[in-house]
């Protein structure tokens, strides 16, 4: 194994002999340079794990010295040394990406914990949370596999999601395969629990979790009632619960968490479901007998959520909410840079602006049809870190800077989540029969009802049927619908892709945020 190298750049090096040899004697690989500019000669010239570098020296300072090496060598870490405890220098340096920071005169403790925190921080932590991980296995296998209400659901599915991130930053590979495992045994048990209590909580809702019909009514209307700021609700379509934790502190930089919560999407959980639902404050049923023809069956022609803003408006008239409302619906880049633009006057001239972005779901069909996207997002940690880096440079990240500039409640959550999946399920239907690979709405489908969820009276879910004897059959978690006609191409074509429309608890129990800008 070599040995970590160091550079230490000073222009009074010999004064530091003593650190030096302690380094030495540590086990480190040390070079010196007396100046900024051998500094940078020697950086690219020699392969470097740790920078110490001065930063009152002759000719280069160390903050052109350091400006100079990040240009070539940006992951590098650099610990920057002064005499001075001048704020605007720190600020200087930190701005500057310095890994860490050092007054003089140093010490070696000072010395060998900077380098402790830079070389052996990761490794720390891989030992800390599989540690913790392993302390706590006991207690969430009782509870993945104990009677669980609703809320108990939402709180293990917090847990689990909280330790697979927590996990994904360990090299225990063995620790996140034991996990995934309890996953997979816990999203078995929720299907069961889901087919076991769904059809009560449509027709009971005072004993149900907040849903998507019902989301705006108990989770939306308090807010706007009470009238003390504008309010903003960003709906993300497809955004699930771990997407929204790895984007969190992005919007921690603008705007202080209020509520961190998660409700249940409705069945069939696709967008013309869930995300009418939504919007409407009705079930599906529902809205076909209220709306009449602006509700589209899976098999009619054209866009099944084009009236959302119509069923908005009429659920606040039903709600007796008299406000203002704009609602903004972006689906291509042009409009998320036009929102961005008008963001500020919008908020200005109404009591609710909805925003609905539809990029994830765009991504996630994009990583079924596309080669390059399946390579780039072949599982949930690569699904999360593209999300991430979409956001990061996405429109929608200016529009959300507008936000955190006013003074406003923001809202975020989605309509639906997606579940990566695995195992081909075989059923057999009519050219009627809905194409979604999570969830089949059609007659005469065959299928092993051992493998599925199905609804023969739809009605009693309050979903509409397209003709009297159509049934809904939904997908296990990690399962997928295929069709015996060339199973094998359409099988390896859809494995591992990103799906929605099932029963899983990623496609169900969904994010809803309540943030207020810091302003």
């Amino acid at each position: 194994m070599r040995k970590i190298k160091l550079l230490w750049a000073d222009d009074e090096i010999d004064l530091l002999k003593p650190h030096i040899m302690l380094l030495e004697q540590k086990g480190y690989a040390v070079d010196t340079a007396v100046s900024g500019s051998e500094a940078i000669e020697m950086v690219e010239e020699n392969l470097y794990d740790v920078i110490f570098l001065d930063e009152n020296m002759p000719g280069l300072t160390g903050l052109e010295t350091l400006a100079e090496i990040k240009k070539n060598h940006a992951s590098l870490p650099v610990v920057m040394i002064t005499k001075s405890e001048e704020e605007y220098l720190m600020d200087d340096a930190i701005g500057s990406q310095i890994t860490d920071y050092l007054i003089k005169p140093v010490n070696p403790k000072q010395i060998l914990l900077s380098l402790k925190k830079i070389i052996d921080s990761n490794r720390l932590i891989s030992e800390k949370v599989t540690n913790s991980y392993r302390q706590g296995f006991m207690e969430l296998s009782s509870r993945v596999n104990d009677q669980l209400n609703d809320e108990e659901w939402k709180a293990l599915y917090k847990d689990l999601i909280y330790w697979e991130l927590e996990l994904a930053k360990s090299s225990e590979e063995s620790m996140q395969e034991i996990l995934m495992s309890q996953k997979q045994e816990a999203n078995k048990n929720f299907a069961r629990y889901i087919d076991q209590n769904y059809a009560e909580w449509i027709n009971d809702p005072d004993h149900a979790p907040v849903m998507s019909h019902n989301v705006i009514a108990r989770k939306v209307a308090h807010i706007l009632r009470k009238k003390e700021r504008p309010t903003v609700l960003v709906v993300i379509d497809n955004l699930r619960f771990d997407q929204w934790k790895f984007l969190q502190s992005f919007f921690m930089q603008g705007f202080d968490l209020q509520k961190e919560e998660i409700y249940c999407a409705i069945l069939p959980t696709a967008t013309q479901y869930a995300r009418n639902a939504m919007f409407a404050g009705l079930m599906p049923l529902d809205i076909q007998k209220r709306f009449g023809n602006k509700w589209l069956n899976d098999e009619d022609e054209g866009g099944k959520n084009q009236y959302e803003e119509d069923f908005l408006a009429d659920l606040l008239q039903r709600l007796r909410l008299d406000i203002r409302f704009s609602y903004q619906k972006i689906i291509r880049l042009e409009q998320g840079k036009q929102l961005a633009e008008n963001a500020k006057s919008l908020v200005a001239s109404n009591d609710l602006l909805v925003v609905v972005y539809n990029f994830i779901d765009m991504l996630s069909h994009a990583r079924t049809d596309m080669e390059v996207i399946k390579e780039l997002a072949e599982d949930e940690a690569a699904y999360r870190s593209l999300t991430k880096s979409w956001f990061e440079h996405s429109p929608l990240r200016e529009v959300l800077d507008v936000f955190a500039g006013l003074d406003v409640n923001l809202l975020l959550t989605t309509d639906h989540g997606s579940i990566r999946v695995k195992h081909p399920v075989q059923i057999v239907g009519d050219r009627n029969t809905t194409t979604n690979l999570r969830y089949k709405q059609g007659r005469n489908l065959k299928y092993n009802y051992k493998e599925v969820i199905e609804f023969r009276n739809p009605e009693k879910v309050r979903l509409p049927k397209s003709n009297i004897s159509s049934v809904y059959v939904m997908s296990e978690p990690e399962d997928y619908f295929v069709y015996p006609n060339n199973q094998n191409y359409y099988v390896n074509f859809y494995r591992n892709t990103f799906q929605h429309g099932g029963v899983s608890m990623e496609e169900m129990l969904v994010p809803f945020i309540e943030l207020t800008s810091k302003k």
